[in-house]
């Protein structure tokens, strides 16, 4: 986000296109806690004030909000707010975003590292979750449906989702990695995840991983992660035919 405000700017005579819009509100954030105005565990101003500090729509203050809260720069309390996470540093996608256009890392490429990595990582899940990881991987099952009908708010739970169980892997060094690449495939999936039809789907094959992470099952877990991926790589790509068409 380091170069965003030169070319963030509003539109003479109304708000700027989406992203745009998206973007100021990330930067803005952003500045708030670069220079200390937001700290760890401190909730943010009302959507309302944010939208008027910025100059956006509510609805723009809340896709960029959402995206920080995907990234785990911010956190939601139900019925408290947001507010800025509290705990350890994740690493940025930005590294891998840059190595990505130098190398011209594709889509298919990105997806199959991605399936070895998560395969594992659902194995080793099972093998070493702890009752905490386990009650954070059920409360994103749970939120996974209880917002079937707000694909943009299931999107994130997901993206949680795929985060806790890298977490319960108890090697925080594929759960950083999880969480640099997640973000990438967030940015992406949040252009047409309004387009996907079938959320029920995926929840359910997330609560069927963690019941095989709970039943300490390694080889169950890894084959419906396993389909899983496949089932969202197929969703994806319909999503991304929806868009052209």
């Amino acid at each position: 986000m380091g170069g965003m405000t030169s070319v963030l700017r509003r539109s003479e005579g109304g708000e700027p296109p989406e992203s745009l819009a998206t973007g100021q509100v990330l930067a803005h954030v952003r500045r708030l806690i670069e220079r200390g105005e937001l700290r760890p565990g401190q909730r943010l101003p009302a959507e309302r004030g944010l939208a008027k500090q910025i100059g956006v729509s509510r609805s723009s203050v809340r896709a960029g909000l959402r995206s920080l809260a995907a990234m785990r720069v911010l956190e939601t309390r139900h019925g408290s707010g947001t507010f800025v996470a509290d705990g350890p540093p994740t690493l940025g996608s930005e590294p891998l975003r840059f190595l990505a256009v130098l190398n011209g890392f594709g889509a298919t490429e990105m997806f199959e590292a991605r399936r070895m990595l998560e395969v594992g990582i659902a194995g080793l899940a099972a093998e070493r979750a702890t009752a905490d990881d386990l009650a954070a991987i059920a409360e994103e099952v749970a939120e996974c449906f209880a917002s079937l009908e707000d694909p943009q708010a299931f999107l994130v739970h997901d993206i949680r989702f795929h985060r806790a169980v890298a977490a319960a892997s108890g090697n925080p060094i594929l759960a950083s990695v999880v969480e640099m690449v997640s973000a990438i495939f967030y940015e992406r999936r949040r252009q047409t995840a309004d387009r996907a039809h079938d959320l029920r789907g995926p929840a359910q094959l997330h609560r069927r991983i963690y019941q095989a992470i709970r039943a300490r099952d390694r080889d169950r877990a890894q084959a419906v992660m396993n389909e899983h991926l496949l089932r969202a790589l197929r969703s994806e790509a319909l999503e991304e035919a929806g868009k052209r068409s």
